[in-house]
């Protein structure tokens, strides 16, 4: 290479980063900017991320996740049918019901009163407790009548390929007031007079 031309190089370059804009001060500038903004948008993060956290700790409040299990013959129930079933482990009964099509239930046996087994009752579509005749929704499992304050446990079901329905987890009926209250409200006690 020519010594003139490499001499003259450097010079030529120094003016025209300075004349863009672009020299050392102004590469700092941008530097302490996207510092800033990336400072300002991290801050933003951690004061909205236990907020995040909250709502979402709220919405699986009483979840318990256990190893997926598919429910053999779920395919095969019929619209308005039941199948007994064991989750999350052998000594754990449950039951899963087919609602409508495409749409399934299921809940922990266990009465949530006394832990007696219930049964389903497909005419009065209600899961009901032979030892104290509590009477849980088959749809959603609360309460309908009897002694128990709180709903049926629910087992949280996936629907995957093939019509296969697995059990994934379970969510504890830990909603004992709010069931307290409706009831309470849908039962007035006689006044004395």
């Amino acid at each position: 290479m020519n010594p003139n031309v490499s001499e003259a190089l450097p010079t030529i370059t120094d003016t025209a980063l300075a004349q863009s804009g672009f020299d050392d001060e102004h590469q700092n500038e941008i530097g302490r900017r996207t510092f800033c903004n990336e400072l300002l948008l991290t801050s933003a993060v951690l004061v909205m991320a236990p907020a995040l956290v909250a709502s979402e700790t709220v919405a699986q409040e009483g979840s318990l996740a256990y190893p997926p299990t598919k429910i053999e013959g779920a395919e095969k129930l019929i619209v308005g049918s039941s199948l007994y079933f064991e989750y999350p482990t052998r000594n754990d009964p449950a039951v899963l019901l087919r609602l409508s099509e495409g749409q399934y239930s299921a809940f922990s046996r266990k009465c949530s009163h006394a832990g007696c087994s219930v049964e389903v009752d497909t005419a009065g579509r209600c899961l009901q407790c032979p030892c104290h005749r509590g009477m849980f929704d088959a749809r959603i499992g609360y309460v309908m009548y009897g002694p128990p304050q709180r709903p049926l446990d629910q087992i949280v079901i996936q629907m995957r390929s093939g019509g296969e329905v697995w059990a994934v987890g379970k969510r504890i009926g830990s909603n004992a007031e709010k069931f307290a209250k409706g009831r309470q409200q849908s039962d007035p006690s006689p006044s004395k007079g």
